[in-house]
């Protein structure tokens, strides 16, 4: 398909960040929403976290991320693990829609 600036769907523009974000430690067998203030998200951004630029702590997953305050990221981890855990910190690949 041939690229245009011609808008499609409700998707005006998607782009890619990648913030340098420091979880803190998640319980075992649970998904805990963190929150991250990074300026310029608006509540109406469409947010996927393509997770960690390195390797992940083991045991740890990546779940849904929203905006429900502006310049708030939330970004849900799993633990999938009996013991607590916590997320690796550094740069996080985020596409924004």
């Amino acid at each position: 398909m041939p690229s245009t600036t011609i808008a499609r769907g409700n998707s005006l523009s998607t782009f890619y960040i990648a913030p340098v974000i420091t979880p803190v430690a998640c319980a075992g067998s649970v998904t805990a929403t963190q929150t991250f203030n990074i300026a310029g998200f608006q509540t109406t951004d469409v947010i996927k976290v393509f997770g960690y630029v390195g390797a992940q702590t083991l045991g740890i997953i990546i779940g849904e991320a929203d905006c429900f305050t502006a310049g708030v990221l939330s970004i849900q981890f799993g633990n999938v693990t009996a013991g607590s855990l916590t997320p690796a910190s550094g740069a996080y690949t985020i596409q924004i829609v």
